[in-house]
């Protein structure tokens, strides 16, 4: 329902992706809007205008380790609060950590000021030298696996991160990524997870991981660049998540020359993963996976990156339209999050320029609201 906007209100005009309410599915709509009391409504009568362009929801990603920088270090909440405000800064409004060995659960406390919206899921689950070291909680003994799950539950926001693959490196040049865990400990270990309230985002690189994994019933495969038609085709019909973070397997030549000689089978596996991840990531985008928008970012990418990510996807073929969709309300929706309705909470990215056309838009936001609060 239009109505008349007062003295202190933003006023935008132009073309919003909104839905008319909760539950329907988000639509580009011409109009002229107010944020006013943290909420967006269109205005009954169009006065001035504070902007003009193209309005979309706040961005996720759905792959953060707020709480890591370069190299895999972990820092403070000072560097947490600039990693968040960066990540803000960008577009992206909400955020789902996939894993860190620091506390960063304040994030997701933080109340009704001016914040970004985080979902907190512990710390990453391995084996031992199975994975960055310092990063994971190290599971000695896989039986273990369902009680440590579980435990991690307990203290997240509805997600664990399991590392479902890594090197080998025991076997010296036969190394190569292999499966972490035996089927029958995996499935235990997703239903002891479920039990807590949590769902389960599984690192996994390869394609030795994959069958396992969506045995298993895991919700969410992070990366996934080992995955086959086939597998596609199933993860779709399970719907499961897939977040491709396409700038991290753009990393995988420089992993592959890093192994050299010592570790010629893993580093033939990370090129040739690397060499085929255009046509893979299309692959995933014809399936019918859901797919999420998310960055990896902390460690290798940086915090605030997600144009990087989403440019990767529109030269590897999806349309812009698409992306748009995928990284807003799309993921928003598959993580539990509600879409931008009118008279809901203003939690949204105003651009000069129509995304739809060239994603290269969204590096450039006029504004951003989080949470109903203007903070950039």
């Amino acid at each position: 329902m239009a109505h008349e906007q007062g003295d202190d209100a933003v006023i935008f005009d132009g073309w919003m992706l909104i839905a008319a309410s909760p539950g329907q599915r988000p639509e580009w709509t011409r109009g002229t809007w107010a944020v006013e009391d943290g909420r967006v409504a269109r205005l009954a009568r169009p006065g001035r205008a504070d902007a003009r362009g193209y309005a979309i929801p706040g961005m996720v990603d759905g792959h953060c380790h707020i709480g890591i920088t370069d190299g895999g270090g972990a820092v403070g909440e000072a560097v947490q609060r600039e990693q968040a405000a960066a990540t803000l800064a960008s577009g992206v409004t909400l955020a789902r950590d996939c894993g860190c060995p620091v506390d960063n659960s304040w994030l997701a406390r933080q109340g009704d000021g001016p914040a970004l919206d985080f979902i907190h899921c512990g710390r990453h689950v391995a084996r031992p030298k199975r994975y960055i070291r310092g990063l994971a909680v190290e599971v000695a003994d896989e039986r273990d696996l369902p009680g440590v799950l579980a435990a991690q539950a307990a203290r997240s926001d509805g997600w664990v991160k399991l590392v479902g693959d890594w090197i080998d490196r025991s076997k010296g040049v036969d190394s190569d990524l292999e499966p972490l865990w035996s089927p029958p400990v995996l499935r235990d270990a997703v239903a002891a997870a479920h039990e807590a309230g949590a769902r389960v985002a599984v690192h996994a690189f390869s394609h030795a991981a994959i069958d396992g994994l969506i045995e298993a019933g895991v919700d969410d495969i992070e990366h996934g660049s080992g995955i086959d038609a086939d597998q596609a085709d199933e993860i779709a019909r399970r719907s499961i998540l897939v977040a491709p973070t396409l700038a991290q397997v753009a990393l995988f030549e420089s992993f592959a020359d890093q192994a050299g000689a010592k570790y010629p089978v893993y580093a033939a596996t990370m090129r040739a993963m690397y060499e085929e991840r255009r046509e893979h990531f299309a692959m995933l985008a014809d399936s019918g996976v859901r797919l999420v928008s998310g960055v990896d970012s902390g460690g290798y990418q940086k915090h605030g990156s997600i144009i990087n990510e989403l440019t990767l996807w529109q030269e590897a073929g999806m349309a812009p339209a698409r992306i748009v969709d995928t990284a807003t309300w799309g993921t928003r929706t598959a993580l539990g999050r509600p879409v931008l309705t009118e008279g809901g909470t203003a939690d949204l990215v105003v651009l000069a320029e129509d995304p739809r056309q060239d994603v290269i838009a969204l590096a450039r936001p006029l504004h951003v609201f989080a949470g109903g609060h203007h903070v950039g």
